[in-house]
């Protein structure tokens, strides 16, 4: 898909972004615009439940084809950079860099342990029951989705791809060593997802207390001893072989790469806010909040100094904005919960051929119906006897508890459209009562937040976009473009390139915002007690718990 007209001296970015189901690649202009785009899906296996497995020579050709189609028809010259953002999977590579099985069927072209991948629950258990100090920096409990419970599965029921492994790689730092024949290591991957710091490196003490002591051979060799600032040029650039797989100029400045969710952040979170009256006007950057939401939602916050945040993962320094601590708050499931709510409700079938009939996506359809159903009141009124308590996945923050379920209150005997609208629109505010609860919590430990950005899947709703308004009681910006993970992915590229003086300079220049949604001042009142109702839930869950469990 190709949009707007060239001009011959503008400067191009490529921004790469992997995630769970799909590569996409952009051209990115030096205003921040979107001048073509492409995706291409990429597989999963599910050889068992919670194992989720990808092939990394499939997401590199993926990668090849989407770029290639972006920059088909553009001056070579133009283009400056290349920036990677992926999902935080990890990769495994043989001595000769070749992929590894990570399945007990032995499969090597199998070789990537996906984020979302449980398997590793009794390891993360025994990680966290050492209590080691690198524990502070992930919120006092690292979880099953990083990289050493991963790494100890392998070793304890893969001994075979244990002895021949030769590499470690966060997919994002895979697909930058794909590029140049580097193997650096972004301090946005180690330090969120494998506990380096820094200041002290790798600590000896903790891979040896967990069992993992031979990762430590050769300086880390194996899990990288080369660490590089997000946005740092890579080597010399991309190689002859890179160069014919993807399409672009060979040596064009490669950037050292950034997790899916901080490359949104880095999208949306630096973006010029002047003229929109908005009180983060004038304001450092920590006063911002970006949250990107898909298929589940990260909440990321900056500081000057490390914070500690109970329940949030960080503080971990330069992980998004270099020289910044980051805090990440996160919900496993929004926009699959919300999915597994509406599709599962008896009433989806009528909902499906309504929406059809009426040329809408379910959604549009929906936020339609609770305008007719509303009547007289503010549609958030609906619910004042229907509570949802949405950790149907666990929640990660700000309670770090895996074994939390979901809760519904208030249901009736009625399977119509009505109910289903109405149990949607419930689902939306439990969501966005989480975001509040994380944001309590990281002012509580010391941040000092007014404003929310959002970007991603969920924030093309505008109902999930006015009730994260009204229930936070802070505005909320939408960027410009959608794709703000595209947008971040070059913005990484075009620091390589040496174009832009620094990130900061790179993310005001060409992160932009789009609409602003203020919060109904009027309902705060009714969003409070609800807010008590919703805390009240989760305190209710404990205590029928602790009955059973006497």
């Amino acid at each position: 898909m190709r949009g707007k007209e060239q001009n011959a001296a503008t400067s191009y970015y490529v921004g790469v972004d992997v995630g769970s189901a799909s590569v996409r690649a952009a051209l990115v202009d030096g205003c921040g615009a979107v001048v073509a785009h492409a995706e291409r899906p990429i597989r999963i296996w599910e050889p068992r439940q919670d194992h989720y497995e990808q092939s990394s020579e499939d997401i590199w050709a993926a990668c090849c084809s989407v770029t290639k189609k972006v920059v088909g028809g553009v001056d070579a010259g133009l283009i400056r950079g290349l920036g990677f953002d992926a999902t935080c999977s990890l990769v495994v590579l043989d001595k000769q860099f070749q992929p590894l099985a990570v399945n007990c069927e032995g499969q090597n072209h199998r070789n990537v342990i996906m984020w979302m991948d449980h398997r590793a629950v009794s390891q993360v258990e025994h990680i966290n029951a050492t209590q080691h100090r690198v524990l502070n920096y992930v919120g006092g409990a690292m979880s099953v989705e990083m990289q050493p419970p991963k790494l100890l599965w392998i070793k304890e029921n893969l001994p075979e791809s244990w002895e021949k492994a030769g590499c470690f790689f966060d997919l994002p730092d895979f697909l930058s060593w794909k590029a140049t024949g580097v193997t650096a290591r972004s301090l946005c991957t180690v330090v969120c997802k494998w506990t380096y710091t820094s200041d002290r490196g790798w600590d000896d003490t903790f891979w040896e207390t967990i069992g993992l002591e031979d990762l430590a051979k050769d300086k880390y060799e194996k899990i990288g001893n080369h660490v590089l600032s997000p946005g740092e040029a890579v080597g010399k650039g991309l190689t002859p072989e890179a160069t014919r797989d993807l399409g672009l100029p060979e040596g064009l400045a490669v950037a050292a790469s950034l997790i899916d969710a901080h490359a949104g952040g880095l999208g949306v979170i630096g973006a010029d806010v002047k003229g929109h009256s908005l009180p983060c006007e004038n304001q450092p950057i920590t006063s911002r909040v970006a949250m990107i939401c898909g298929t589940s939602s990260c909440h990321m916050g900056v500081s000057e100094e490390p914070i500690f945040v109970p329940g949030v993962w960080g503080p971990y320094f330069s992980a998004m904005v270099p020289g910044l601590w980051l805090n990440e708050g996160g919900q496993s499931a929004t926009g699959k919960l919300i999915d597994h709510v509406v599709r599962g409700h008896v009433a989806f079938p009528e909902l499906q051929s309504k929406a059809a009939a009426s040329a809408h996506s379910i959604y549009t359809y929906l936020n339609s119906h609770l305008d007719l159903i509303k009547k007289s009141l503010p549609v958030g009124f609906l619910t004042v006897d229907l509570h949802v308590w949405p950790d149907f996945h666990g929640n990660r923050s700000p309670l770090a508890d895996l074994t939390l379920k979901g809760m519904v209150v208030g249901l009736t005997l009625s399977g119509g459209l009505d109910e289903l609208a109405l149990l949607y629109l419930a689902t939306i505010q439990a969501i966005a009562l989480g975001t509040r609860h994380i944001l309590d919590t990281m002012r509580a430990a010391g941040h000092d937040t007014n404003t929310l950005f959002l970007c991603g899947g969920l924030s093309k709703n505008p109902l999930f976009v006015q009730m994260h308004a009204d229930i936070t009681g802070i505005p909320v910006v939408l960027s410009q473009e959608v794709e703000s993970v595209l947008v971040g992915a070059a913005i990484l590229g075009a620091c390589a390139s040496g174009d832009f003086a620094s990130i900061q300079e790179a993310m005001a220049k060409m992160g932009k915002i789009g609409r602003v949604v203020q919060p109904n001042h009027e309902h705060r009142r009714f969003y409070d007690k609800k807010y008590e109702v919703f805390l009240k839930l989760m305190e209710h869950q404990r205590e029928y718990r602790s009955i059973m469990n006497s």
